[in-house]
């Protein structure tokens, strides 16, 4: 797909600005979108600009590089990359609860979805500062995880199946410092459907 090169384009968010309501505020979204990963995306195509080698490589694969294709590369391309990942899993009204492959995977390793979610509400509380908690795969097992700034899974070899971004941004309007409450609310609206589709494929 296009859009998963250079030039990148903020593409819009597939349901409107208020769909979260009353999780996440309508506010919140348009300055998260607009604001936050508009500014990641012109900021990767700058240096982009003057990077012509790297200008073929989709967003993925610029994620994977990391440090390696130069600070402004890595640290954008993993904005644009996370804010993206983010935005498509989040889904209202939403099933509160996985299923199918997703559900018995969970089940499997973290012994039931109780005990899944509270171990990802710990790791999403647990990072300082700004980052974000994943679900991610690794040959077929599940694992919860941090990263700080615009880290991804992807750097470590590993496939992203959820995220909750965890910087300020994303909650401070409606939360304020109450980060726990918005991890909360954020369990209510994650596209189940859509997370399964990120492990199985």
């Amino acid at each position: 797909m296009r859009d998963d090169y250079y030039p990148f384009v903020n593409l819009p968010l597939p349901y409107g600005y208020g769909a979260m309501e009353p999780y996440i505020d309508e506010k919140t979204m348009r300055v998260h979108h607009d604001g936050h990963l508009e500014a990641y995306i012109s900021k990767l195509n700058a240096a982009l600009k003057e990077r012509p080698g790297l200008q073929m490589l989709p967003l993925a694969a610029l994620v994977r590089g990391g440090a390696l294709l130069g600070e402004e590369v890595a640290r954008n391309a993993g904005g644009v990359y996370n804010h993206r990942f983010y935005f498509e899993l989040l889904q209202n009204p939403a099933d509160r609860e996985p299923h199918g492959a997703l559900r018995k995977a969970i089940e499997r390793d973290f012994g039931g979805f109780a005990q899944f979610r509270e171990e990802f509400k710990k790791a999403a509380l647990s990072v300082f500062g700004s980052g974000y908690a994943w679900l991610a795969a690794e040959r077929g097992r599940l694992a919860i995880l941090t990263t700080g700034n615009q880290d991804t899974p992807l750097q470590r070899g590993m496939k992203p199946v959820l995220n909750v971004d965890v910087w300020e941004h994303a909650y401070y309007l409606k939360h304020q410092y109450r980060r726990a409450d918005y991890i909360e609310d954020w369990f209510k609206i994650i596209n189940w459907p859509r997370a399964e589709s990120n492990f199985l494929g």
